[in-house]
């Protein structure tokens, strides 16, 4: 199964996923703009549309959407507008893109616990929407806090 997320800077995102028991595998790349095959340079640029992401292949025996996207809520801020600590911009939205109803079904329903809870004093911005095309990023950005021993 797949998952898809925008949680701000990709390589961190990644990182934590991909330690998730049951996550198979991961890529980051950009989704959600209007460029196709946008490069690294281009969504820095704030222009393209496109979003920082991590798509990710999941074994639902060992791990359930449910599961991720309490992993998705609780290691970023989805109060913050196209930011994620010091990282300003588009692409750095919280997103979470659906792969079908139910996903979205799912992702709506703890939206609204999330708000209802009161963990957050300012609104969650998270968008909710159907995956685009995703396009993988250059590789050097494939696994970079392991890659770079920050993992």
């Amino acid at each position: 199964m797949k998952a898809t997320f925008g949680a701000g800077c990709f390589w961190h995102v990644e990182d934590m996923l991909s330690k998730t028991k049951g996550v198979k595998s991961t890529k980051v790349g950009y989704i959600g703009g209007q460029l196709p095959n946008p490069t690294y340079e281009e969504v820095c640029t704030d222009k393209t549309g496109h979003a920082e992401a991590v798509e990710v292949e999941y074994d639902p025996n060992e791990i359930s959407y449910e599961e991720l996207i309490d992993v998705f809520w609780n290691n970023h801020n989805p109060t913050t507008l196209n930011r994620q600590g010091p990282d300003v911009g588009i692409q750095y939205r919280s997103a979470i893109f659906y792969h079908n109803d139910e996903q979205k079904e799912i992702a709506e329903k703890s939206k609204q616990t999330l708000e209802k809870s009161g963990q957050y004093e300012n609104p969650i911005v998270t968008e909710i929407v159907p995956t685009p095309t995703f396009y993988e990023a250059e590789e050097y950005h494939q696994k970079y806090f392991k890659k770079h021993g920050l993992s």
